[in-house]
């Protein structure tokens, strides 16, 4: 679990029991909003619904789209959190020479005479050595003859490392690693974790649509069984009456339908029609 100054637990307790959560689900959402930088979060907690997204003065979404009650607790939560982490130091700080740290390169390199970053990496140039972290993982190089100018990250398929020297630009894997791993190699791991995670959600989305539509399509055969009579003399409304809010979430569920190419225009237009006709 991560750890927690004297102040970010007393902060957290109190957030916890104003909100009615436990402590866990409101840890939970500070480290999403730290992973964030403050402006977002991506969380999955039970207790608010799953999986939700957070953007600061923008849009929140939570697994319960229509509960704007809780879209209001996750934001106000949200908000609330990043205040807290701009002014106050919830977390430890971590030690440098550990992944996380402004100092993140091995203790005993010393100072670099030159450091920077690029998308998700950071490079720091010693003195006949090269350390760089991708993804939190640190490998460090000899730089043999080379006076290195720089780290860039290539665009593309090909996601290699290169750098600048006197003898021209040069791939990070022609270096002999001192310790570590291959960027290319934690990238290769990177690129396959994420493309499974993109397959499973791929697939809970299908799910969830299958779903939807199947529950949309019992919604509409029951609305076109008309409804027994005794007396066949009698004039009866044989079809059911919906509340307003029961009539707008049965259009937009056909809505769904009609954009996923479940149902056409004029489908969707002909039940649209009939559904408001009847309120």
């Amino acid at each position: 679990m991560q750890q927690l100054t004297d102040v970010g637990h007393n902060l957290v307790n109190g957030i916890a029991s104003r909100y009615g959560l436990s402590q866990n689900a409101v840890l939970h959402m500070l480290i999403a909003v730290n992973n964030g930088g403050g402006s977002m979060a991506q969380f999955n907690s039970p207790e608010l619904g799953g999986s939700g997204q957070w953007m600061r003065g923008g849009m929140t979404m939570v697994g319960d789209m229509f509960n704007y009650g809780l879209k209001s607790t996750v934001d106000n939560l949200c908000n609330e959190l990043s205040n807290v982490l701009s002014s106050n130091q919830v977390f430890p700080t971590i030690p440098a020479g550990t992944p996380g740290s402004n100092q993140w390169w091995p203790g005993d390199l010393g100072s670099p005479f030159s450091s920077g970053a690029q998308n998700n990496i950071r490079y720091a140039i010693f003195p006949n050595r090269l350390a760089v972290e991708l993804n939190g993982l640190v490998s460090v190089y000899d730089t043999l003859d080379h006076n290195i100018g720089g780290v860039s990250q290539q665009q593309g398929s090909n996601t290699s490392l290169t750098f600048s020297s006197q003898w021209g630009t040069i791939n990070v894997d022609t270096l002999p690693l001192i310790s570590g791993i291959q960027p290319s190699a934690a990238q290769q791991d990177v690129a396959a974790q994420s493309t499974q995670q993109a397959a499973h959600s791929t697939q809970q989305a299908a799910h969830s649509t299958q779903q939807a539509a199947h529950s949309t399509q019992q919604v509409v055969e029951q609305n076109s069984i008309p409804a027994s009579v005794n007396n066949v003399d009698a004039p009866v409304n044989t079809h059911p009456q919906y509340s307003t809010n029961e009539t707008l979430q049965i259009i937009e569920k056909l809505a769904q339908l009609r954009d996923s190419n479940a149902l056409s225009d004029e489908e969707f237009n002909s039940k649209k029609s009939e559904l408001l006709k009847r309120l």
